[in-house]
């Protein structure tokens, strides 16, 4: 079978991709400046619109967003009357968590049985490349025939909703007849996959508050309200007896109808230990794309090292809660909320503050554009048809779009396939999907323009 002259383009460009990459791999764009200093993400972001320039676009900026980061945009002109297409993808990352357990250094990019990795190599600096490639594969090709709009995101990973503001306060920035969302994934490396559905989410932090202050747990324990204890129990309220997510008038028994997920392929992607047991009930698709999951992502009580004889005055937990399509984020939050409130045990204080949100997504998969998708996945994967699965995780700016923009069609596609291993440690990318949705993505905007045309 012959090669496309774009998918010949992008293969010789593939070693600037890996040089440029490692560059922008090396910003520790963690969006939080109690961990990571602020001037990493800004200087990640001058790099994202330097590139952008280079590339020829016009009105290049970094946006400063309502929540204190900032946002890259750039415009590319495209034909007379043809149409205009958003690129989407953010260049923070998420933590690295503990660097030590990391085979290589998290922020250098490395080599390693033929994937890169490092931390935001496939979430979602990688989708970024991906989108400079398709670009310049195109420039090689003739010229990109379509308008072209650019946005890298400054704080997806948060989750604090800086770029969604910012998109509804100037509505006409980020307009366009089609939109690409760089920061999915395949469902298996080599599987071409459009991600149809993702999960909506709420952040809550919590505290528990019992005793003016610590007490010895021998001359008090036994009959002083313990923080911690009581947090413990609360949390534990959240899950029933098989690990299905219990939040009070949530409902969560919600039924996938696409792609299958084998459970034996599940344990394999999520590196399950042998003999432990998944949670939940019915399919694992089921509980990963279609139902409500709560998750504890972080607790806030003495370390086991240093731990002293002592119950503990107070204890702070931030808890995650993906909210899957047909639930309203912003309703879940409330029960999630009375839920904690009224499961707090022994009268104990709890305070709940809400520290991030986003709605539910779901793509009208029978548009043309999917129509253009699939003829571009055939050419980048020969023998291969495009499928069509759901995402666990969210991405807050789809739904802004979509409110906005109604009209267009979007897109999810990304390098995040589950080898990628994204938000843990070692994550990765495989350079062999990258080029190929490189292809994929060129071969799209190409067939997109024409339909346009007709």
């Amino acid at each position: 079978m012959s090669v496309s002259p774009i998918a010949e383009t992008v293969a010789s460009l593939m070693p600037r991709a890996r040089a440029e990459l490692a560059e922008l791999v090396a910003f520790r764009s963690v969006a939080d400046p109690a961990q990571f200093p602020r001037s990493e993400c800004e200087a990640a972001a001058a790099w994202v619109a330097d590139a952008l320039r280079a590339e020829g676009f016009q009105d290049v900026a970094a946006l400063d967003t309502p929540d204190g980061t900032q946002s890259v945009y750039g415009f590319l002109p495209g034909p007379e009357g043809a149409p205009t297409v958003l690129l989407y993808a953010h260049y923070d990352v998420q933590p690295p968590l503990d660097e030590s357990a990391w085979a290589s250094p998290p922020f250098e990019l490395t080599e390693r049985d033929g994937r890169w990795y490092g931390r935001g190599a496939a979430d979602c600096k990688g989708g970024f490349v991906m989108h400079l490639l398709a670009l310049r594969a195109l420039k090689a090709a003739g010229g990109v025939p379509v308008g072209v709009k650019v946005i890298v995101e400054g704080s997806e990973e948060q989750g604090t909703g800086g770029l969604e503001r910012y998109a509804e306060e100037h509505p006409e920035l980020l307009a366009a007849d089609t939109i690409v969302i760089g920061d999915t994934g395949n469902f298996r490396v080599g599987l071409p996959t459009v991600t149809a559905t993702l999960r909506g989410m709420t952040m809550l932090r919590v505290q528990v508050d019992t005793l003016e202050g610590n007490l010895h747990s021998g001359q008090f324990g036994g009959a002083a309200p313990d923080a911690l204890a009581a947090l413990i129990q609360l949390l534990a309220s959240l899950r029933s007896e098989d690990g299905s997510t219990t939040v009070d008038g949530l409902a969560a028994d919600a039924d996938w109808d696409g792609l299958a997920y084998p459970e034996a392929d599940f344990r394999k992607d999520a590196k399950v230990l042998d003999g432990v047991g998944l949670i939940g009930r019915d399919t694992v698709a089921d509980r990963v794309w279609a139902r409500p999951a709560v998750t504890v992502v972080g607790i806030d009580c003495p370390p086991v090292v240093g731990a002293t004889p002592s119950l503990q005055a107070s204890a702070r937990a931030q808890i995650s809660l993906r909210v899957p399509p047909g639930q309203d984020a912003a309703e879940a939050t409330k029960l999630l909320t009375a839920h904690i409130e009224a499961h707090t045990p022994w009268g104990a204080r709890v305070a709940v503050e809400q520290v991030g949100q986003g709605q539910p997504f779901r793509a009208d998969t029978a548009s043309p554009a999917y129509t253009s998708m699939a003829e571009a996945m055939r050419v980048a994967y020969p023998g291969e048809e495009m499928q069509t699965a759901g995402m666990g995780g969210s991405i807050p700016l789809c739904n802004t779009l979509a409110a906005l923009y109604p009209e267009a069609e979007i897109l999810l596609i990304g390098l995040s396939e589950p080898e990628a291993q994204i938000h843990a440690v070692n994550e990765s990318v495989s350079p062999e999907e990258l080029e190929r949705l490189s292809v994929a993505e060129a071969h799209f905007l190409v067939n997109y323009a024409r339909s346009k045309q007709g």
